[in-house]
């Protein structure tokens, strides 16, 4: 067949082997427009903007620093956002950039409730902290736990950390109101019960200016983003600060 054709080629005139070689090479592209355009086309995105957050600088030496322990749930472990995003990282750049010397460590579960926080207190004073940041309940809530027995392990970690001079900062927690008004208002109440009978300082909303605020949380509407850790930062140093040894 080949042979066929290239016999039938050679007795065309020029004019009509130029018509002919110029209808191929036509044909070619057209064959080749239309293989690309089956094909997906690669579209490109634009780079993810990540939030401007502070990251501590890794080439500080802490050895020997008083250690300031982050005790909490997944709200303290950052999750779904990078290590250096998550408010202990963010709280630690702070402190560098503020010129205090200390060492902040994430000492956050996902998933932890009060009752894990009790049973792991031994590990958060292997650290020998100066000052625990004591965040934990939601997950209580979560799991419909009665606010007494919240409340009663929240007081067990308070006393065992301050029988050997450990300071304790109470991170005070809300929750929706879906969950009733008298269990939310009775929720929220009793860290402020506990600030006031143990004189410790409170940080009266762990996420004030973040909750329910889309632009400022993950998808899932719980966990902040690493902007808004950033304001979790800012809510903590508020109340951190005036117990640190200035620089």
């Amino acid at each position: 067949m080949w042979y066929n054709f290239k016999q039938k080629v050679r007795e065309l005139n020029v004019r009509n082997r130029f018509i002919l070689y110029t209808c191929l090479v036509v044909l070619a592209a057209l064959v080749g427009m239309a293989g690309c355009s089956g094909k997906k086309q690669a579209v490109p995105t634009r780079p993810a903007i990540r939030p401007t957050v502070a990251s501590p600088t890794s080439s500080i030496d802490r050895t020997g620093w008083p250690v300031i322990v982050a005790f909490g749930d997944s709200l303290t472990a950052g999750q779904g956002v990078p290590f250096d995003s998550n408010y202990p990282s963010q709280l630690q750049a702070e402190l560098d950039r503020l010129g205090y010397k200390y060492r902040v460590v994430n000492a956050g579960i996902s998933g932890d409730t009060t009752a894990g926080g009790v049973t792991r207190l031994e590990s958060v004073l292997n650290h020998k902290p100066e000052i625990v940041i004591l965040e934990l309940g939601p997950n209580d809530a979560l799991q419909g736990m009665k606010i007494d027995v919240m409340k009663a392990n929240l007081q067990k970690m308070i006393e065992e950390l301050q029988k050997l001079q450990v300071q304790v900062v109470l991170a005070g927690m809300q929750i929706p109101p879906n969950y009733g008004p008298e269990y939310t208002e009775a929720f929220r109440q009793s860290y402020v019960d506990l600030a006031k009978q143990h004189d410790l300082p409170l940080i009266p909303f762990f996420l004030d200016g973040v909750a329910a605020k889309p632009s400022l949380n993950q998808m899932d509407g719980i966990h902040p983003t690493a902007e808004g850790y950033a304001y979790v930062v800012k809510n903590v140093m508020t109340v951190l600060e005036p117990l640190l040894k200035k620089p």
